[in-house]
């Protein structure tokens, strides 16, 4: 086996690797909310506590949104097919809108859920408040922190921002707990409950965002396009590039596609300067998937208007 056939399978190895890791971590996360879930839905019923309620409603959309980040981890694994080229790798970014609209959707409840409590007030148990907190921080923690291992996914990335917000729920449920207790103030409980609703909604939104730039195959973030063509011209033999796309298959997956002028010269002879450009692209850009086209002189593209009254001539050569 070729230097280059063992790389391509080491590389496949450790992706395949990096799949099941999050596979499990998911998994042992989706059954340790099932705990959290069950004693806070317990709890927030018999302190009559909104907040803890709200905390309780997030926990049961994080179970959603760890049970489709689990499905859509376990769909990535699954190989290219002659329909679906690039394998199921967006399944884990439409899991990760899915559960980022959740959330939006959920916080919506929250805010009115919170205004009937600010005209009915109901009295809470802060002793029960508590301790429901005190369990449900525990055991997200550690979900948290494991999913936090997987940060450069973005499905994972997902459903550790649902988990991180209901610890911070938690700990607004106990910062709650405590003032009920030491002054009977109430209405600090759908108070709060407003606060968790925006820490989670801010946090869904920037989700939103960065699914969908993937989704309309936007510019992956951070990388700028005017400095790519720059480092692309200055391989030794590129004369220009252009018609230059880059986007984005998953979080963690960019793909490239372009023409590029090279100097007039066997085919054979241009190898050098493709094996150039894509380690260029591979160590300095991180992106592995390109495809690029070779022309030897500068193409002329005519655009005509559909009454063929306008023309527009274009050219291409070294910037």
């Amino acid at each position: 086996m070729s230097t280059e056939r063992l790389e391509g399978h080491a590389g496949h190895s450790d992706h395949n690797h990096a799949h099941s890791m999050t596979r499990r971590t998911l998994g042992i996360a989706f059954f340790l909310t099932l705990v959290i879930a069950a004693t806070q839905v317990i709890g927030g019923l018999l302190a009559h506590s909104l907040a803890l309620l709200s905390d309780a409603g997030h926990v049961l959309t994080d179970l959603f949104a760890l049970g489709l980040a689990w499905f859509a981890a376990v769909q990535a694994e699954r190989p290219a097919n002659a329909r679906n080229t690039f394998g199921y790798h967006r399944v884990g970014i439409l899991a990760a809108l899915v559960n980022a609209i959740t959330l939006i959707l959920i916080t919506i409840g929250i805010f009115y859920e919170a205004l009937q409590r600010f005209r009915q007030p109901e009295p809470v148990n802060p002793l029960v408040m508590f301790v429901s907190a005190g369990i449900g921080i525990v055991i997200n923690l550690i979900i948290g922190f494991g999913l936090q291992k997987e940060s450069d996914n973005l499905n994972t990335r997902a459903a550790a921002l649902h988990v991180f917000g209901d610890v911070a729920a938690s700990v607004g449920v106990i910062i709650a707990s405590v003032i009920i207790l030491l002054t009977g103030w109430s209405p600090i409980d759908p108070l709060l409950s407003i606060g968790i609703a925006i820490l989670i909604a801010i946090g869904a939104w920037r989700v939103v965002r960065e699914t969908t730039d993937v989704l309309m195959e936007a510019v992956p973030k951070g990388l700028n396009m005017a400095a790519l063509v720059t480092d692309m011209q200055a391989v030794p033999g590129v004369q220009a590039v252009h018609d230059l796309h880059v986007w984005s298959i998953s979080s963690n997956m960019s793909s490239l596609s372009c023409h590029v002028i090279i100097v007039d010269q066997k085919a054979s002879e241009s190898s050098s300067i493709l094996c150039a450009l894509e380690a260029l692209l591979k160590d300095k850009y991180h992106i592995e998937h390109c495809t690029i086209q070779f022309e030897c002189h500068a193409h002329q593209v005519q655009y005509c208007s559909v009454n063929g009254l306008y023309c527009q001539l274009t050219g291409v050569s070294k910037q």
